[in-house]
């Protein structure tokens, strides 16, 4: 696993205009070229570009400005803050340098006499709270008073309109397209259409009005392509639009040329091909259409997490409750939750109590009490009382922010795969362009009469059946939808990268404590002889255990108040280090300590042998209870195994892998805990150091190694693993340390999560096969080279329907990972998604 570093300044911006793989490759090499930049990221699926700056280096208007420059148009938003505290121009000129230096700002004006800052910027739905911070570190107060719009708001709108554009485009398209075919291809299939044509409208005119509609097509819905293609083309970087111009160009100037200056082709080649321009804008639209609309599910995770966030906030300032936008919710502000609302940010409960339903971090299904001091995480839901807390965590802090900008990082990563489609994508279209004039030349000198025609319906073919975006949507897609996926299941990858090293893994290792145990002693057993009460008992023995604080003492305390037992307060209490401890508990001598300790004080255990063997065996060391000189019971305190790791161990050896324990416990009481759970390796007794030594080891041995641990002081093996996965609750999923973080404590989320990476990595490189596989075998094909076996020939329209579909294959594909069921069912019915995320298939 490498290294996580992070650079001081990133950014995200959404660009505009990306078609497919080369326009990725050229609006990197774009961002990459200015100075300051040390990174880029640019995903066609999101259509975002992932920048990271050298410290105090950041230049976004200039990495706008590259990206302008190399065609494309990058998406600013604006914002307003209310200022306070300034008191003259100084003031003034010292905010719009603080503004000015957050990564992404492009322009900053402060107002005195508004008291208000007005400022355009690249990035998303944490700007706000950097600049606020900006101000606020100046000496200043700041409120954000107006953002132009939310984020995923402003995102759908964007889509749909995207959507709705092409939607009309293609209406248009289809409407003008239908009478040239009908025209064209209906005189030449169909007797009685050709009669009509010939005898009513007339060769020509029918030629007239074919290039009229078609002119209209190529210059009203085609104009896109132009205005994207052939700028880039100028540039000497033509990409998927730059195909389309040229194909439809070159069958539209050649039927123009038939139509008004037949006398400039050679005898008997005055044909027109209208229909084959026409149709092609007309279908290439259509898959537009139907990619856009696949492209806006793809998101489906990430639209859903937001919308588990609060719209408003219920808060109490000058002592009266007022709704508020959840963005000016501020730090220490109280906040009022009534029954059945989202609790709008994380805070502390300070009055009321409530059971809140914490299923969308955590998983688990039943509701937590909430009482006064206890924490609240944003996003969940008040199921019973009202209570007011304090907000500790806003904006982009909250949990479920974390969670959304964890997602959002892993959707737009890029795995190693990807990089052997971006070096093919770098010399794509260059490559089909030479190969459509090749394809020209050869049909040219080569081909039969007439030799032009075959030579420029081959050559226009050629250009329109590449598809450039198949290749670029192959990988990004899956990625998004897989990661999206994950998430609804509880599983957060932190690292895109994790996606495909989950699935080359040999063995699994485990922590022990915390992770496939309870992480917390408990009272495990407690029997008594039958002279003895056990109810009594224990509440003799737990009186004494209150006033140890030792781990075993603290379990029987709390075993004793789970059962409602009051417990007295002893005297005398006298600790004898190594042995145990008594006290006079109600006036009797109570003693606890191990078998030495009864031993010292002249009493036999063995009518326990048989209680004690067991427990031994199981790797549980047993201590004794006396109540007035006579052995009263034997106890045993352990960490309990989590209900769900046997199924969790018995699920990874179904996977093919083996798995073994990393544990700092004695080697008798590891062996007995592996054993009972099916674990293929110990290693035993080792410090957080050792447990990296331990990871090496196991690799040697084993291959690739997942780590699976709480993510605190299992940090340096996390680190060391070649993929880290931490199990924590909601306040722990922001674990530098971990490629993977499981949003609940359930180990059979490390199933899930291999299960996944191994069904996103399957789904990748089904899309890769056919993006390549449909280049590789069609762009031959519509060269030529089976017309001297049998006499094939590609249509133009049949190539602009195949380019077409095969995104829509790559993106339909992608979308299956949305079907993906969990491996064991009881995790899926636990799953955030079950509850908190409806319809998801």
């Amino acid at each position: 696993m490498t290294a996580n570093h992070v650079p001081a300044d990133t950014l995200d911006i959404a660009i505009e205009g990306m078609s497919c793989a080369s326009c990725v490759g050229r609006v990197e090499k774009a961002i990459r070229s200015v100075e300051g930049v040390l990174a880029a990221n640019v995903n066609l699926a999101t259509e975002k570009a992932h920048v990271e700056f050298a410290p105090s280096a950041a230049t976004p208007a200039a990495v706008a400005e590259a990206i302008r420059a190399a065609g494309y148009e990058p998406s600013d938003s604006a914002m307003e803050l209310k200022i306070t505290g300034m008191t003259c121009a100084s003031c003034v000129n010292r905010v719009e340098r603080a503004l000015k230096r957050v990564p992404g700002v492009l322009a900053a004006n402060v107002n005195l006499a508004t008291e208000r800052a007005s400022i355009r910027y690249l990035g998303g739905a944490d700007m706000a709270g950097r600049l606020i911070a900006a101000v606020e570190q100046t000496g200043y107060e700041a409120e954000a008073i107006r953002a132009d719009r939310d984020l995923a708001d402003r995102e759908r709108a964007a889509r749909e309109a995207e959507i709705a554009e092409l939607r009309r485009s293609l209406a248009i398209s289809a409407v003008l397209t239908l009478p040239v075919f009908v025209l064209e291809m209906g005189s030449h299939f169909v007797p009685a259409i050709h009669d009509w044509v010939m005898g009513t409208l007339g060769h020509r005119t029918s030629w007239h009005l074919q290039f009229a509609l078609t002119t209209l097509v190529l210059f009203g819905p085609g104009l896109r392509f132009f205005r994207k293609g052939v700028p880039a083309l100028l540039r000497r970087s033509p990409e998927m639009n730059s195909l389309v111009v040229l194909g439809t160009s070159a069958a539209y100037a050649y039927s123009v040329a038939a139509t008004f200056l037949p006398g400039l082709l050679p005898a008997g080649m005055a044909n027109v091909y209208y229909e084959a321009a026409a149709v092609i804008v007309t279908l290439i639209l259509l898959g537009r259409f139907l990619e856009a609309k696949a492209k806006g599910r793809t998101s489906e995770a990430i639209k859903r997490l937001v919308g588990l966030q609060a719209k408003t906030a219920r808060v109490v300032r000058g002592g009266q409750a007022m709704e508020v936008p959840l963005d000016q919710v501020l730090a220490g502000d109280v906040v009022q939750v009534r029954p059945g609302e989202k609790i709008p940010v994380d805070g502390e409960v300070v009055e009321g109590s409530s059971f809140v339903d914490e299923s969308m971090i955590t998983g688990e299904p039943v509701p937590v009490q909430k009482a006064e001091g206890a924490e609240v995480v944003g996003g969940t839901i008040n199921r019973t009382g009202t209570f007011a807390f304090r907000a500790t965590r806003i904006g982009a802090d909250t949990v479920l922010a974390q969670i959304i900008r964890m997602v959002e990082q892993a959707q737009g990563s890029k795995l190693p795969v990807q990089a052997l489609v971006d070096r093919v994508t770098a010399w794509f279209v260059p490559a089909v362009m030479g190969a459509a004039a090749l394809t020209f030349l050869v049909w040219l000198v080569f081909g039969p009469d007439p030799a032009l025609t075959f030579a420029l319906v081959n050559a226009v073919a050629v250009l329109i059946i590449a598809c450039p975006c198949a290749m670029g949507l192959a990988t990004p897609t899956s990625i998004m939808v897989g990661t999206g996926r994950a998430a609804e299941l509880g599983v957060l990858f932190r690292q895109g990268e994790a996606l495909q090293s989950l699935k080359e893994i040999g063995v699994v290792a485990l922590d022990k404590t915390g992770t496939l145990t309870q992480g917390r002693p408990e009272l495990t057993d407690f029997v008594t002889t039958p002279e003895f009460a056990e109810a009594e008992t224990l509440r003799l023995v737990a009186a004494v255990e209150s006033r140890s604080e030792h781990p075993i003492a603290q379990a029987i305390v709390a075993a004793a108040a789970g059962r409602g037992l009051a417990l007295p307060s002893p005297d005398d209490f006298e600790a004898v280090p190594g042995f145990g401890i008594s006290a006079r508990v109600e006036g009797r001598k109570v003693d606890v300590g191990a078998d030495r300790f009864m031993a010292k004080r002249g009493l036999s255990v063995a009518a326990f042998a048989d209680t004690a063997a067991r427990l031994g065996a199981e790797g549980r060391s047993p201590l004794y209870a006396a109540v007035d000189g006579r052995i009263a019971a034997i106890v045993a305190v352990a960490d309990p195994i989590k209900p769900s790791t046997p199924e969790a161990v018995a699920s990874l050896h179904a996977l093919g892998l083996k798995v073994a324990m990393i544990t700092g416990d004695d080697r008798r009481t590891a062996e007995a805990i592996a054993r009972r759970i099916g674990i293929d390796e110990v290693v035993a007794e080792v410090l957080p150091d050792g447990k990296v030594e331990a990871v090496k080891r196991l690799r040697q041995a084993h291959g690739r190694i997942a780590f699976v641990g709480d993510g605190i002081n299992d940090a340096p093996a996390l680190a060391e693993a070649d993929t880290g996965i931490a199990i924590g609750t909601g306040t722990d999923i922001a674990i530098e340390s971990a490629d993977v973080v499981l949003m609940s404590g359930d180990v059979r989320g490390v199933v899930n999560a291999i299960a996944l990476s191994k069904a996103t990595i399957r789904n990748i490189r089904q899309n890769l096969f056919w993006a390549f596989a449909y280049n590789v075998l069609l762009i031959p094909v519509a060269a030529g080279v089976l017309y001297p076996v049998d006499g094939t020939l590609l249509s133009p329209i049949f190539a602009a329907g195949a380019m077409a579909l095969s995104s829509v294959f790559v993106l339909g594909n992608a979308l299956r990972l949305r079907r993906f069921k969990a491996p064991i069912a009881s995790m899926r019915a636990a799953s955030p998604a079950a509850r908190t995320v409806e319809g998801v298939a």
